[in-house]
């Protein structure tokens, strides 16, 4: 079925989106081929869907790429994944010493657990890509987890002003987004219907879209179904609708 394009113009579409890329080891397992395959194929995935956002506009996209929680999983599949996200620096790197490289990336999330080489690399990129921020911003959440970004956002004002009551600016002006939009659409892949502890304070009036292809199969095709549902629909913030 043709997407319709209306619903493809700038006017329509969200300003902000965020994905919970799910099911890279279920599309791995379904072809026979290795878990790390389905990594390695997701950020292929992750690639196009940011080119074809920046072609339609969009100006924030935020991917969940390793939770918190993802630490639980096998030590050699968490050594892949760490060194699948460096790889993917370089490349970014090679890019933007290139003059190739036209998005602003941010990388959000607990980001003291990792090692020095690491903080490194992000910093660079970070630093070297804000002068592309009028272009699209691709924020990457790593060992990142929603209520424990809640919590860092409290404890930080707290720290910084004992005494004083906690205001909902507050949090969010500390949140690891900042002062980014809250996301207008959470998309997540592989049929699964939840959260899974992302953007859980910016997600609040988020409308959200279950798409049945795990991520790798995630193409621009099926970013515009989406994106034509989201036109769709009436936001009403808790109001009602004209």
């Amino acid at each position: 079925m043709s997407v319709n394009e209306n619903y493809l113009n700038s006017a329509n579409l969200p300003v902000h989106i965020g994905f919970i890329m799910d099911g890279n080891g279920r599309w791995a397992k379904a072809r026979k081929l290795t878990r790390t395959h389905g990594h390695s194929a997701g950020v292929t995935a992750m690639e196009k869907i940011i080119r074809h956002c920046g072609d339609l506009g969009i100006r924030y996209v935020t991917f969940y790429a390793f939770s918190t929680e993802n630490w639980s999983r096998p030590k050699a599949e968490v050594d892949f994944l760490m060194n699948l996200f460096s790889t993917y620096m370089d490349k970014i790197i090679s890019d933007i010493k290139r003059g190739k490289m036209e998005a602003h990336f941010r990388f959000i999330g607990n980001l003291d657990v990792f090692s020095n080489s690491f903080r490194e690399k992000i910093q660079y990129i970070s630093e070297k890509t804000a002068e592309n921020s009028s272009n699209i911003t691709v924020n990457v959440a790593v060992n990142y987890g929603g209520r424990a970004e809640i919590v860092h956002a409290v404890n930080s004002f707290i720290s910084e002003n004992p005494n004083k009551i906690i205001t909902e600016k507050d949090i969010t002006e500390r949140l690891y987004t900042g002062l980014l939009p809250d996301p207008d659409m959470i998309i997540r892949t592989a049929g699964e219907s939840r959260l899974s502890n992302f953007l859980l304070w910016q997600g609040s009036y988020s409308e959200i879209y279950i798409a049945s292809v795990c991520w790798p199969d995630f193409t621009p095709d099926e970013l515009d179904k989406a994106l034509e549902d989201y036109g769709r629909r009436t936001r009403k913030f808790g109001g009602l609708s004209e």
